[in-house]
């Protein structure tokens, strides 16, 4: 750097800041941040001077990740545009981001942070900005993160496996133990710096994982001003971002993902979580979740052995679901019931009701493919499943806590706790008003006073209450819709010769046509509201301000989570609890809108409707998930790098390299765990119309583990790592997701399915005194579960113009358990009515106790936190409070000594003085 580059930097004096704090009117206003946040800040003077980051050239290493000086190692890369080379008209524009980006490097200058800039090789209007932390930052910032570092080996031996004996089988399916190895248990404390020689330390270099590095890096980056005028702060690398003052910030990945690093001492840990991990031959293999963690941070690998732990579980789930499935399937040929629907001397000769005012009467068996495939999903096997997946999800939820437990400790996130995380930049910057901290008791600044907070989450819920009921609307339009589509393919499929689909023609009834059409709209509504309450939840917790990144996340987290509850589930419950349940019979149907016939199930039921709107959304969300996760950032990339091709056979230094790859989200894992969460309310809520969904997610999350890891690996730049200990929010969501489980599929099971009109049937009404069979049978059903109707009780006779079988019925059969024409009662409920409704309120009731206890008991007898795991964070806690005592104990010791060898002199020198 140039003399004439060395400009004056120095911070205000005192009387400086008390002088112009007077002025202005304000206390403390030239402090951006509390000592305890930014321990190195020092103001700049408003218009001074600043000084300008060292200039380097390449120096020809691709695979460099230090400095040009071979020592200095980047932590932290920003990319900004030369303006000065572009010939536009918005000059004014260009220079206020130029002053802007030089007082955000003279401010990071100013806090220790060394800088060096080196234009690119393949684009002469880039510059990249290469960050280096120094030891004595990062020893400052490591205190207050409350990063923890080892302090001694871990000497409680661990418990052999249980599995130890079957290693020579299990190891193919493990990674590479001579490419990962295993690291050395460590126990952990805080680190202090004054305290640097009780922990394990052996080299400056790697004291500090290059993870620790970009994360204090980018904590400083986030909270260095860009501007001060007065009163007015304005300061963090995400605002110069936004504000096309830097193109990107991003930390480097240590080697090209496929290529070994030529660099001496480079750890490669790119190239073996590819290999290892994210290439697709390693599809079987389990997940090395350290490496993860110490390349990624304990976000990303929490989420990643979460996936993991899911997937595992659900293959126990996907086996018995497949069990229920061949159950159903090979017993669809001896059901009695269905039999009766395809005999041609029973269903043959039941004439149902027209389900529509302009449709036509049909015979029973021109629904006896249907029947039969209804045999599949609905049968004492799903009942089964149903109380399974219960209990299933119950296990998991214990079973994840344990494990969490466990990678808590492992992981050094035990004692990660709220008051700790610092607060957000955007939070900070609005700090105006004062209040007195209810746990510290000390005057803190905050944004907004408890009335601005009272309006700030009230405008919040009033608007996701808003989107709520935008979403209901559209469920209300697609239920119109199928009212009047199904009146139209009603007329139109019954007078349609459909030689061409033979194949389908049993299946193209106008329930079905129906309900394929309504569940692929329901599907493009669903995705376009999506996009659309992204951007207003965002804007939302934007507005709510709140005070730490966890806060923000969860708020977001459980906006977003509502929203798409009700966006993706709403259908689902429309069919299984709303339709076909208020339609009247047919001489007095009931209306919707006064103009629209309520929609009615098929004779079976509305089961076979809720697994087609299943099957539809969970297949057509995987697709368009993979499409935009694998894709897009593939053919970005590829475009991107066509585009660059004049400069390909040029040597590509690391960071330009990462520059090409696609930038991370700014919402992180939300998207993966969103998608994950919604995929298990798929699984577990509505499991008892759809054995199969559990089948289908474990391969969706095989695929996912991999896509997922691909993309993190390879085609986005390194994220930057960041501190979690669960999987914040979203644990509570999953646990009421179980709660509501229970009750849902014990709901479809009774009001959905036809298992229990069958079973009052069998077991009640097929023998004395309500049937003729002495034993208990199920012939009979489907003519007793059929009301009849008198045809010249329809208010219009109209109806049976355009018919399909002979006029001379006088009758006709219609869903439902009602009195005959004739009876004194006629067309109102029998008892086999109240029968049936009995026994399903006294299924929900039994079944839901019973599972529940079930849930009680197995979560009170597995413990949330491992024994083993326990024992080690005593002797942890232990440790570090013996490290702190003998140090507090020395000092108090080297203090009283020097104070006795002080007194010791001035006895000396006051004899020496009395003997003169």
């Amino acid at each position: 750097m140039s003399e004439n580059d060395i400009l004056e930097m120095d911070s205000l004096s005192d009387t400086e800041e008390q002088h112009g704090d007077a002025e202005s009117g304000m206390i403390d206003e030239e402090m951006v941040y509390p000592e305890e946040f930014l321990p190195t800040y020092h103001s700049i003077r408003e218009g001074a001077k600043v000084a300008k980051a060292q200039e380097a050239e390449f120096n020809g290493k691709p695979d460099s990740l230090f400095f040009n000086d071979g020592v200095r190692r980047i932590d932290f890369i920003l990319v900004y545009e030369d303006e000065d080379k572009k010939d536009f008209e918005k000059r004014r524009t260009f220079a206020r981001r130029l002053r802007r980006r030089e007082y955000f490097e003279a401010s990071l200058m100013k806090m220790g942070v060394e800088l060096e800039a080196t234009p690119s090789v393949v684009d002469d209007k880039l510059t990249f900005l290469k960050i280096h932390m120094p030891w004595d930052v990062l020893c400052t910032y490591a205190e207050v993160l409350h990063i923890k570092l080892p302090i001694q080996v871990n000497d409680l031996s661990s418990r052999p496996s249980p599995w130890r004996y079957l290693s020579w089988i299990t190891k193919p399916f493990y990674p590479n133990e001579d490419l990962i190895r295993k690291e050395t248990e460590f126990f952990t404390a805080p680190f202090e710096k004054d305290r640097l020689d009780y922990f394990y330390f052996k080299d400056r270099d790697i004291f500090f994982t290059p993870s620790m590095r970009s994360r204090m890096a980018y904590y400083i980056l986030s909270r260095a001003p860009y501007e001060i005028k007065g009163s007015i702060k304005k300061f963090g690398m995400n605002k110069l971002l936004d504000g096309g003052v830097y193109k990107a910030a991003y930390p480097l990945h240590d080697c090209r993902f496929n290529v070994k690093s030529s660099e001496e001492g480079c750890p490669n840990e790119r190239y073996l979580l590819y290999e290892e991990w994210a290439h697709p031959k390693s599809f079987y293999k389990m997940q090395p979740l350290d490496l993860i963690r110490k390349y990624y941070g304990e976000k990303i690998g929490i989420y990643f052995a979460w996936l993991g732990f899911y997937t595992l579980m659900l293959a126990l789930a996907a086996a018995v679901g497949l069990g229920c499935f061949i159950y159903g399937y090979t017993t669809q040929d001896i059901s009695t019931w269905s039999k009766e629907v395809c005999d041609p001397n029973i269903g043959g000769k039941l004439v149902m009701c027209p389900q529509c005012d302009t449709c036509q009467s049909w015979r029973l068996n021109s629904t006896c493919d249907t029947s039969k495939k209804l045999c599949i999903f609905d049968s004492f096997g799903t009942l089964v499943f149903a109380v399974f997946m219960a209990v299933w999800v119950t296990l998991f939820l214990e079973f994840w806590k344990r494990y969490q437990a466990e990678l808590e400790y492992e992981w050094d996130t035990v004692e990660f706790l709220e008051q700790e995380e610092p607060p957000r930049p955007e939070y900070e910057a609005k700090c105006v008003y004062e209040r007195k901290n209810p746990v510290t008791g000390v005057k803190e600044k905050v944004p907004y006073t408890a009335c601005g907070r009272c309006v700030r989450v009230s405008i919040g819920m009033g608007t996701v209450l808003f989107w709520i009921m935008l979403i209901l609307a559209s469920i209300v339009a697609i239920t119109v819709y199928r009212l009047a589509v199904f009146i139209t393919f009603s007329s139109k499929l019954r007078n349609t010769d459909l030689k061409d689909l033979e194949p389908l023609k049993e299946y193209v009834t106008p329930q079905m046509a129906t309900s394929v059409t309504a569940s692929v709209i329901s599907f493009v509504v669903i995705m376009i509201l999506n996009v659309l309450y992204e951007r207003v939840a965002i804007w939302i917790t934007d507005f709510e301000l709140p005070r730490t990144k966890t806060d923000y996340e969860n708020s977001l987290t459980l906006k977003m989570f509502l929203f798409q509850f009700v966006n993706y589930y709403s259908s689902c419950f429309y069919i299984a609890f709303a339709k076909g349940k208020a339609v009247g019979f047919p001489g007095k149907p009931v209306y919707l809108l006064g103009k629209y016939r309520n929609e009615e199930c098929d004779p079976g039921g509305c089961l076979i409707e809720l697994t087609t709107q299943l099957a539809i959304i969970m297949g057509g969300k995987a697709i368009w998930n993979n499409i935009q996760e694998v894709l897009l950032p593939w053919v970005k990339n590829l475009i991107f790098r066509h585009c660059s091709s004049a400069a390909s056979e040029k040597v590509i230094p690391r960071w330009e390299q990462d520059y090409q790859l696609q930038p991370s989200s700014k919402l992180g894992l939300f998207y993966e765990y969103l998608e994950m969460v919604i995929q298990f309310g798929f699984v577990t809520l509505f499991v008892a119309s759809f054995p199969l969904a559990p089948v289908l997610a474990l391969i969706n999350n095989l695929a996912e583990i991999r896509v997922d890891a691909w993309k993190t690996t390879t085609q986005f730049r390194r994220i930057v790592p960041e501190k979690a200990q669960d999987i914040g929010a979203w644990q509570p969501i999953l646990q009421g997701i179980a709660i509501l489980a229970v009750a849902t599929n014990a709901m479809i099971i009774a009001f959905t399915s036809d298992m229990i009109p069958r079973l009052v049937y069998y077991w009640s009404f097929s023998v004395y005194p309500y049937g003729d069979h002495p034993d208990h049978t199920m012939q009979g059903y489907i003519n007793s579960s059929l009301s009849v109707f008198n045809i010249s009780d329809f208010p219009r006779s109209s109806l049976l113009t355009n018919t399909s079988v002979p006029l001379n019925f006088t009758t006709c059969r219609y869903r439902d358990f009602r009195f005959p024409p004739g009876h004194p009662r006629q067309y109102e409920h029998n008892v086999y009515y109240w029968h049936v409704n009995a026994a399903k309120m006294a299924f929900i009731i039994v079944v839901e106790h019973i599972v529940y206890l079930t849930k009680f008991i197995l979560s009170y007898v597995i413990p949330d936190v491992p024994y083993a795991v326990k024992e080690q964070i005593k002797r942890e806690k232990y440790l570090t409070q013996v490290i702190l005592h003998e140090t507090n104990l020395k000092l108090v010791t080297r203090r009283l000594k020097n104070g006795d060898d002080e007194i010791l002199s001035n006895e000396e020198a006051k004899v020496t003085k009395e003997e003169m």
